[in-house]
């Protein structure tokens, strides 16, 4: 199966690759980071020294992924998504401290969406595109807006649910609210 890198992507000879992973033309790869097994790393795309990505993760084009983040398993990153990871980003300040963000398994988040360090992004959520996630975000909420506020909840496979229950693939799935 192996692993495939792009000739034009740039990986750190320090960053671990799991097998069947992808990563494609221009992306960048920093010391230290791991990526899982049979994830997909769009164009274009820049991963941080010490990030961590679980297995089966696409990232999409565009998306830069910094120091302080951890994506858990099955999460999808779409287009120009970004993280960031300090709370107060001055230009000057030398001693300015990571701030840590989960994405835990399953969740979902939409094209230029931008995720304010010190979140936690519950399992099987999905975050609306565009959305400013400034909050953590409960297990299977859907959120949208500037900032990001929860409308619903979605199912494990993604479509909205009613009362816990799921049209589209006929399951229950418990709410903690």
């Amino acid at each position: 199966m192996g692993v495939f890198i792009h000739d034009s992507a740039h990986i750190s000879s320090d960053a671990k690759i799991g097998e069947g992973t992808k990563i494609w033309i221009n992306s960048q790869v920093r010391e230290h980071s791991q990526i899982g097994e049979n994830c997909i790393i769009s164009k274009d795309t820049y991963i941080d020294e010490h990030v961590i990505i679980g297995n089966r993760v696409k990232i999409q084009n565009g998306v830069s992924v910094y120091h302080g983040v951890k994506i858990e398993d099955d999460v999808f990153v779409g287009p120009n998504a970004t993280f960031t990871n300090d709370h107060v980003p001055r230009a000057f300040n030398s001693s300015w401290k990571i701030t840590e963000t989960t994405v835990k398994k399953g969740a979902s988040i939409g094209a230029n969406a931008t995720i304010v360090c010190g979140v936690t992004i519950g399992e099987y959520a999905m975050i609306g595109a565009g959305s400013v996630v400034t909050k953590n975000i409960a297990p299977h909420a859907l959120v949208v807006g500037n900032p990001a506020k929860q409308i619903g909840y979605v199912c494990k496979c993604g479509n909205r649910l009613s009362d816990g229950f799921c049209e589209h693939c006929n399951e229950f799935t418990k709410i903690s609210k």
